[in-house]
């Protein structure tokens, strides 16, 4: 027994590669884990049989959740408020404004090139995370001091979920007036 508090102290003398690596939101739409699944039927059955129905009601949830988690379906009850998340990433560093575009497009306009990035909008996500689901949230920055046409592009990104991805039945929305395509179409015509 004296071995657990003496490890834990020596493991507080060193930063793990955990400790010093940056945080990053949740993440949604990976493969269901077979093990954790394979625990949590055995959870079920062990304590259904001698009629725990709430211990099994637990594991049920947590199957169902990580199902649903990996299909990448937002959990409507837990809706994140419009007010409260302008209010949550108004003291991040960089942070100009925002403003919701609709209900699950949050623009973010910060103030110069170093604050347009994903991982900008990993820290706007780790802002909006106690407030609901982000899940159901797309990030939009945009750089209010740009010059160029590249520096003014808006970045997008659910919060859970690679860059270009979408949560269930989330529409992907043009932010940019001009879209990429566009830019790149004649960018390759004026010969750059």
């Amino acid at each position: 027994m004296l071995i657990a508090p003496v490890a834990m102290g020596m493991h507080g003398c060193a930063p793990s590669d955990s400790d010093t690596a940056e945080a990053r939101p949740e993440q949604a739409g990976q493969p269901v884990n077979p093990v954790k699944m394979a625990r949590h039927i055995t959870g079920t059955r062990a304590s259904a049989a001698p009629g725990d129905s709430k211990t099994a009601e637990a594991h049920v949830r947590a199957m169902t959740d990580d199902v649903i988690r990996s299909a990448r379906v937002y959990d409507t009850s837990r809706p994140i408020d419009h007010e409260a998340a302008r209010t949550a990433v108004r003291p991040l560093p960089g942070v100009r404004s925002s403003v919701w575009m609709d209900r699950e497009n949050f623009i973010v306009m910060v103030n110069g090139a170093s604050y347009h990035s994903m991982k900008m909008i990993d820290k706007v996500c780790l802002a909006l995370q106690p407030l609901g689901d982000t899940l159901a949230i797309v990030v939009n920055v945009q750089d209010v001091t740009a010059t160029t046409p590249d520096g003014a592009t808006t970045l997008s990104r659910n919060c859970q979920l690679p860059e270009g991805q979408r949560a269930f039945m989330q529409r992907k929305r043009e932010v940019d007036v001009v879209s990429k395509e566009l830019r790149d179409t004649f960018r390759e015509q004026q010969g750059e």
